[in-house]
């Protein structure tokens, strides 16, 4: 049976549900479409998430990758959730700023500095 990529480490913080990517590369539609799957399964179960998706080992990622983001944010935002993101490479940022995802999303140096934001916001 084939490896189902990528991998993600779920921790639960203060406040805050954190979802590290573990893989480098996250490119493959398949791969995507598991993501999508294990990271709703989540914010469907809690109701008001706060949720934060560390990209610290994300070195590439496909377009698809940003639609997903905007579905989660999306979905997190009709359940009353939040969505904080962080540790992502100059590179990837790069892409972000291009697409204007930089006013869509709350980007972050690093978890902490995630987590102390939400911990203010309540």
């Amino acid at each position: 049976m084939a490896e189902i990529k990528p991998r993600i480490s779920v921790e639960y913080a203060k406040k805050a549900t954190i979802v590290s990517f573990t893989d480098e590369k996250i490119l493959e539609e398949r791969d995507i479409k598991a993501l999508q799957d294990s990271i709703m399964s989540i914010v469907e179960q809690t109701e008001r998430i706060k949720l934060i998706l560390d990209f610290g080992n994300v070195q590439f990622l496909s377009s698809a990758v940003l639609g997903l983001l905007i579905r989660l944010s999306k979905r997190i935002y009709e359940h009353d959730g939040q969505l904080k993101l962080c540790n992502i490479t100059p590179k990837i940022f790069e892409i972000f700023k291009i697409t204007r995802l930089t006013k869509t999303f709350d980007i972050y140096k690093d978890v902490e500095s995630a987590v102390e934001d939400l911990s203010q916001a309540n």
